[in-house]
């Protein structure tokens, strides 16, 4: 009781010491930042503490200040000064976001995509740090470049070039090559995809040499997760790969009419894939791959219209927020990635239900044993907006069964380590680069709180909105979250608006 009278204290007396956050500038950086009252939850798996002053400098956290109740009281407190203040009394701040498993798109479908509407969009959900992993490398490495420099308002951006099969280098020697082109233009690692043995052998291996973080993307292929432990991959993207590397005849008991490369097919069997997965096999594979060091994004998000496909196709963002060109992609269309849902049923949706529960069962388990567990949306495919997708896969991560406060180092510490940044980025820590989000409540009560648009509560019989991001820093550039999600909403008004009037 004695501390709860104190922390309260602290709150009653706080704002003869703070100024109004409407002092800062969105998209401005200040030689000192400081953000007041903070409740901190760090991306090391701790629970929350506070309060604290923050003070960041340019692009670092220079400090983090304890408050003391008793100074406070008798006014001999020594509070940092800053060029500029944002008052975090009542709400509760993080490390930056990381999605782990991003695609910076500015078309969908041959059909332009204005990027400042994912970019916003990332900003607005409270990411800082976004690793690419299949874009056009020259465009991306340039945003990179602006983003680092701060000349767009955009999240950090780690470019994983896509290595695929198509086309397939004839050799190994051509393999490595190709990695070695793609180094020199100054790519951070690669994601793999569809290659056969001997070529993601002599892949990883030069990738290696050059200090390449890799991302695999295991489709119904010659590889596996053991593969990916042999070899050496940074981390397994959505989950291929694994339970394949239990299956007891080495292959899924596919139809004879099963064509991959029908995505109703592909996707129809890939429901039906954990259940196949021989357990005891399983724990092996899942005790190889943390011996080996490899990490899982499992993109929970993505796939979820497969288990509930009239949920995905009525997110109540859309009405607001969803530009149509991203719309008009994810209509099903045999010609669109992802946009499989042509004759979909609920045995389907059943199937997927059940692949998702193993699939859940597995992560905890993978988890419990020592491994990295990592967060990505995959966004922009399958009814996933750009940002909402990775706060969706945050309540996806809890619903595995993993606490709160895991579920944000999820997002936070174990991503920064699978992109190999644990040093910088990931922690709210002095001398890390100064990626912070300041949220409009306690998000380890709620997830929900996340969403930029906010969720709804009834105070003293009436409805209060509440939650959202207030402000992303990244690199100690605050940006306000309702601007930015204002921004967002007025590009997909103009552009419907342009769509309707160039309909016959």
């Amino acid at each position: 009781m004695r501390y709860i009278a104190l922390f309260a204290l602290i709150f009653i007396l706080t704002p003869h010491f703070t100024h109004a956050q409407t002092d800062v500038v969105s998209g401005q950086r200040y030689g000192r930042l400081v953000i007041r009252n903070a409740i901190v939850v760090n991306g090391n798996g701790t629970p929350a503490r506070g309060p604290f002053d923050i003070v960041l400098e340019n692009n670092r956290i220079a400090a983090l200040v304890p408050l003391d109740p008793v100074a406070i009281k008798n006014g001999s407190a020594n509070r940092p000064d800053g060029d500029a203040e944002i008052d975090a009394t009542g709400k509760y701040v993080l490390p930056g976001l990381i999605n782990a498993h991003a695609h910076v798109q500015d078309s969908r479908g041959g059909i332009p995509q204005p990027l400042d509407y994912e970019l916003s969009l990332w900003l607005a959900c409270g990411i800082t740090t976004i690793r690419d992993v299949g874009s056009d490398v020259d465009k991306t490495l340039k945003l990179a470049e602006q983003s680092n420099k701060g000349e767009v308002a955009a999240p950090r951006i780690l470019v994983y070039a896509r290595y695929s099969s198509r086309p397939m280098p004839k050799n190994t020697d051509e393999a490595r090559e190709k990695v070695r082109e793609l180094k020199a233009k100054g790519v951070d690692g690669l994601k793999l995809f569809g290659l056969d043995r001997d070529i993601m052998e002599a892949v990883l291996d030069e990738a290696h040499k050059l200090d390449l973080g890799i991302a695999h993307h295991a489709g119904v292929e010659e590889t596996n997760a053991w593969d990916d432990i042999h070899f050496g991959t940074t981390s397994i993207e959505h989950w291929y790969g694994i339970p394949d590397a239990a299956l007891e005849e080495g292959v899924q008991q596919f139809p004879a009419s099963y064509n991959y490369n029908n995505e109703v097919d592909r996707f129809r069997y890939a429901g039906r894939l954990w259940r196949e997965a021989d357990h005891e096999r399983l724990m092996q594979v899942l005790d190889a791959m943390i011996e080996s060091g490899v990490a899982w994004v499992p993109t929970m998000d993505i796939y979820e219209a497969s288990r509930d496909l009239q949920r995905a196709q009525t997110q109540p963002w859309f009405e607001d927020y969803l530009h149509p060109t991203l719309e008009k992609y994810f209509r099903p269309d045999p010609a669109n990635h992802g946009s499989y849902f042509l004759g979909w049923t609920s045995e389907d949706e059943v199937y997927w239900k059940e692949n998702y529960r193993i699939w859940m069962d597995t992560l905890r388990e993978f988890e419990k044993r020592g491994g990295i567990i990592g967060v990505g949306d995959d966004a922009g495919f399958i009814y996933q907006m750009y940002g909402f997708g990775l706060i969706r896969e945050l309540e996806l991560h809890r619903e595995a069964g993993f606490h709160p406060i895991k579920v944000i180092q999820h997002a936070t510490g174990n991503n920064a380590q699978i992109l190999r940044m644990a040093d910088r980025i990931g922690r709210i820590r002095a001398g890390y680069l100064a990626d912070l989000i300041v949220v409009n409540g306690n998000p380890l009560e709620d997830l929900k709180l996340l969403y930029p648009t906010g969720v709804s509560r009834i105070v003293d019989g009436r409805e209060v909105k509440t939650g959202g991001v207030e402000w992303t820093i990244k690199d100690g550039i605050p940006y306000h979250g309702p601007t930015m999600l204002a921004k967002v909403k007025e590009i997909v008004a103009r552009d419907r608006a342009a769509v309707k009037a160039a309909a016959p």
